[in-house]
């Protein structure tokens, strides 16, 4: 049975890994291309939306979030590009973790953004 969810948690991180690569394909339109990064973002990203030390709930977002995102996204995503993306990641991932320092760096900038954004937001609201 552990074996199992370890299977399946590889085949996860293959599939996102695949979702980052085809996000970066010409070939998938903007509208897909927009929500594989936002998936992909979440996925990797430190910061979740409920924190992990959260009992139970900490952990359903990313059991519940991130497979939901990556359903949709393959279903945005055409075949073919999802076939090619999906063989280079499996290439990537037996040949160790993928590292990506420009990916982090953009999900922290994006992170980082966010809460300018949200502090400005508040600050305007009490100015008022």
């Amino acid at each position: 049975m552990i074996e199992a969810w370890k299977q399946r948690a590889r085949q996860l991180k293959v599939e996102t890994y695949a979702i980052y690569l085809a996000y970066r394909d010409p070939r998938v339109p903007w509208y897909a291309r927009l929500f594989a990064a936002g998936v992909v973002a979440y996925a990797f990203s430190p910061i979740d939306l409920i924190p992990d030390f959260i009992p139970v709930l900490g952990y359903l977002d990313d059991l519940v979030l991130v497979p939901v995102g990556v359903a949709l996204a393959l279903r945005m995503i055409p075949e073919n590009v999802m076939q090619e993306c999906r063989e280079r990641a499996e290439e990537a991932v037996a040949e160790g973790k993928p590292t990506n320092w420009k990916a982090a760096a953009a999900i922290v900038g994006m992170w980082v953004l966010l809460a300018v954004v949200a502090i400005a937001l508040v600050l305007r609201v009490i100015g008022h």
